[in-house]
């Protein structure tokens, strides 16, 4: 695998990790009991924005994954 290439999903892949980590919610110990009352709503503002960075890191992460399968080919 090329080098430039490996270093590149590693770097995706952390910024992946992070984007994913901020994105949860309700992980305190109540909710694990049914404390959690939120109800279903839209996305808006930064959270809609982070869902969206999320999704083009995840299409990222898969063509970078791609691209170094293919060129071990």
């Amino acid at each position: 695998m090329n080098p430039i290439l490996a270093v590149g999903q590693i770097i995706v892949s952390v910024f992946l990790i992070v984007a994913i980590l901020m994105q949860a919610r309700g992980v305190g110990l109540s909710s694990a009991f049914g404390g959690d009352s939120s109800v279903y709503r839209s996305r808006r503002g930064v959270e809609r924005q982070l869902m969206r960075f999320t999704v083009l890191l995840t299409i990222l992460f898969v063509l970078f994954s791609l691209v170094g399968y293919l060129q071990s080919n």
